[in-house]
């Protein structure tokens, strides 16, 4: 691997201090996520999670401000010299790096044998929240040490602690709503990835995730007598078709790229005998594409016309807009990738694929440049096991706590002397 296009190295004595927090704080960090682990909280509903977060913070002497919502946070720490509410003389200018986590479960059962599982049945942390909360409050609280330092660049991290990222649009758009990413001249952020070994992190220029919408159809017929399906509509032989023909036509108009519209329910009918007059499917489209996630909606109104208007039923589609795609601002991921190369050593970076799956970091970079990474967290030993998110055994190798704090910590720091003004 070629050496890391500018020279980013920190000093030796930020990276012993980088060191001592560590030694001196993993042990509370895992506990901390393990506590949030066993009691996770869907979305628009970590009250809890926030409170812990929250409190923490406080006892490091900062200032966090809850969202009006009720849940999820944001917390500035800066200078010594910088006050946190921006009062502070010149503070308006000062380099501000934005460092982003999720707080919210999932609702699906913890199968995992964990001494730490979820207490809460039917919620679950299998998509490592959890733990990107503890590792960007331990990136913080370790920020703070090194801001205090002699020496230190002058400038501000903001912690954003996103609620509701499971649910569409994501608590993103409650936080750019409030302002919180003014001023802010790069966001970055991390996910677990069980298909990557702790101790590496997946690092990619561009598209990493997809758009993410929720389809839902409504099919309305005259219905009737299952006797006589040539009377009539038969409604749900409809259904099967639109459920089945509609993705295709969608992905023939595309051509270029695929985007996939799968559904995930489909209703119609409740007795064996009668021809339902109502059916309803309901699904997601992810496309990797930012202009076909723009056009699906018109995409998908042309594809159910060709199906549907030749029959005597109608149709009505909802649209709900949920995520463009996650696209990693080029000179913000390379400016990362030399810092973890730095950190870490080059055999700790690999470039991610993009994935199928959406996520609300993509609402913060269609504002600010900044790039989100994949923070492996598969143990080796373990083989086949926890390798993929949204499963019921997921888990993550610890390990990767003290990797994540290290990343966002020495990229926040870098950044900012970096980014020191004239």
């Amino acid at each position: 691997m070629s050496e890391p296009a500018v020279e980013l190295t920190i000093a030796s004595s930020v990276r012993a201090r980088i060191d001592d927090f560590l030694t001196a704080h993993l042990d509370e960090l895992i506990a901390f996520r393990r506590q949030l682990h066993a009691h996770p909280e869907l979305a628009g509903r970590e009250i809890e999670t926030t409170e812990a977060i929250v409190n923490r913070l406080v006892v490091a002497d900062l200032a966090p401000h809850i969202l009006p919502s009720g849940t999820g946070l944001v917390c500035d720490l800066s200078s010594p010299d910088i006050a946190t509410d921006g009062t502070a003389e010149g503070a308006d200018d000062v380099p501000t790096i934005a460092l982003r986590a999720d707080i919210d479960a999932l609702a699906m059962m913890d199968e995992s044998d964990a001494v730490y599982s979820s207490t809460i049945p039917g919620i679950a942390h299998a998509c490592g929240h959890d733990a990107h909360a503890t590792i960007t409050l331990g990136a913080g609280l370790l920020l703070q040490e090194l801001l205090a330092a002699e020496g230190a660049p002058v400038g501000r991290v903001r912690l954003i602690f996103e609620p509701a990222e499971e649910s569409l649009p994501g608590g993103a758009v409650e936080i750019i709503a409030e302002g919180s990413l003014d001023g802010v001249g790069a966001i970055y952020g991390l996910h677990c990835d069980p298909k990557i070994d702790v101790g590496r992190i997946g690092v990619t220029a561009g598209p990493i995730t997809s758009a993410a919408d929720l389809v839902e159809i409504i099919l309305t017929g005259p219905g009737g007598h299952t006797a006589r399906p040539e009377l009539t509509v038969d409604l749900v032989s409809l259904t099967a078709r639109v459920a089945l023909e509609v993705p295709q036509l969608v992905n023939d108009m595309i051509g270029h790229v695929p985007a996939k519209l799968t559904f995930g329910s489909v209703r119609a009918g409740d007795a064996a005998n009668v021809i339902p007059t109502q059916s309803r499917l309901f699904g997601t489209l992810r496309t990797q594409d930012h202009q076909v996630w723009e056009d699906a909606p018109e995409l998908i109104e042309k594809a159910l016309a060709t199906v549907v208007d030749d029959t005597e039923a109608t149709w009505t589609l909802n649209h709900t807009r949920g995520v463009p795609p996650v696209v990693n601002d080029a000179e913000a991921t390379q400016f990362l990738r030399d810092v973890i190369v730095s950190e870490l050593g080059p055999d700790a970076v690999l470039t991610a694929g993009q994935s199928w799956g959406g996520d609300t970091f993509a609402w913060y970079l269609e504002n600010v440049p900044g790039s989100y990474i994949r923070l492996g967290t598969h143990d080796p030993a373990n083989g086949e096991s926890h390798l993929d998110l949204h499963a019921a055994d997921f888990d993550i190798d610890e390990r990767a706590i003290a990797v994540g704090v290290r990343a966002l910590a020495a990229t926040a720091y870098t950044w900012l002397v970096d980014n020191q003004r004239s």
